[in-house]
């Protein structure tokens, strides 16, 4: 018996799902992972750029660190080598600390930012002018105090030898003034007059007013002197003072006129002191009278002329004790 299709309805299959519901789980994993890994990777440039930030940070702050060092240590020697900076020169010295100060206070922060490290970093330009402006000063200083140590080289180059010059002038002066002197002292013992034909006449006065010579002290009144003073081509005109000493019998000076320096005996006693006026290269007569205070005695009288101290002339008289009628 055949049967045809008409008469032998075909049952459906049910349907299968499962293939469509891994697909989509699938498809969902494969997103979620994409996710993942995108997320990762933004998350690993995330990082990478804030690595890269902090290493250009550190990098910058080390390039900063280190051109600090060099401008200290350039500032360090440019003060220590120059200890006695005055005036201006030690306040940009004081600026220059102070602003290396700032820039310590920065560079010590850990977590100094890009714009404290950018102020660093004109602060360390800054500080480099200040220390290059500071080293010319100071070298153009050192310059003008070696022309000063040069030109006081010089001054005491130039002040030895005016030393030198003066003491050959003063030991010159001294030479020529001895020698002046010398020859002043020469011209003053030449010029010293010179008495001669000394003579001494006891003199008796008589009641009529005439004068006769005697021997005899009891009759004697006083005394005459007469000399010459003889021709000195040295001697100037004028007036010359002459000191005569006279000394008694018994040696003893009549000190009547005071006392006079000599040239060989120190201070002596004078009995009368002349003055005469003088001619040059002329013989001049000189004569006076000496009395004395109390009676002549017999014996001896010396007298001694003086002139400019030396001795110029003597002579001796004596006088008689006399007779009965004499």
């Amino acid at each position: 018996m055949s049967y045809s299709a008409s008469n032998n309805p075909q049952t459906t299959p049910p349907t299968d799902n499962r293939k469509l519901i891994y697909g989509i789980l699938i498809t969902a994993l494969i997103a979620t992972w994409g996710y993942i890994f995108y997320d990762k990777s933004q998350t690993k440039e995330t990082v990478a750029q804030l690595q890269t930030k902090i290493t250009n940070v550190d990098s910058a702050r080390n390039a900063i660190q280190q051109e600090f060092i060099l401008v200290s240590a350039k500032a360090d020697s440019l003060t220590q080598t120059n200890l006695q900076l005055q005036g201006s020169l030690a306040e940009k010295s004081t600026e220059i600390q102070t602003l290396k100060g700032n820039i310590g206070s920065i560079l010590r922060k850990k977590n100094a930012t890009a714009s404290e490290l950018s102020d660093a970093k004109k602060m360390i330009a800054d500080l480099n002018g200040k220390i290059n402006g500071l080293f010319v000063e100071i070298e153009q200083l050192k310059g003008e105090n070696k022309q000063l140590t040069a030109n006081n080289q010089q001054l005491t180059t130039e002040k030895t030898q005016l030393t030198s010059d003066k003491k050959n002038l003063e030991e010159n002066l001294s030479k020529t003034n001895s020698e002046k002197q010398q020859l002043a002292d020469k011209v003053d013992v030449a010029s010293t007059l010179h008495a001669s034909n000394v003579g001494i006449v006891a003199i008796n006065l008589k009641n009529s007013g005439k004068e006769s010579e005697t021997n005899t002290a009891k009759r004697a009144d006083y005394m005459r002197v007469n000399f010459v003073l003889d021709p000195n081509r040295v001697s100037p005109n004028g007036t010359k003072d002459l000191y005569v000493v006279i000394s008694g019998p018994d040696g003893k000076i009549f000190n009547e006129g005071g006392n006079f320096t000599t040239r060989e005996e120190g201070e002596k006693g004078y009995t009368n002191k002349v003055s005469v006026n003088y001619e040059q290269n002329k013989v001049v007569p000189v004569s006076f009278n000496w009395k004395k205070t109390d009676k002549f005695v017999e014996g001896n009288y010396k007298i001694e002329i003086y002139h400019n101290g030396f001795k110029i002339g003597e002579s001796i008289k004596t006088l008689k004790k006399g007779g009965l009628f004499s």
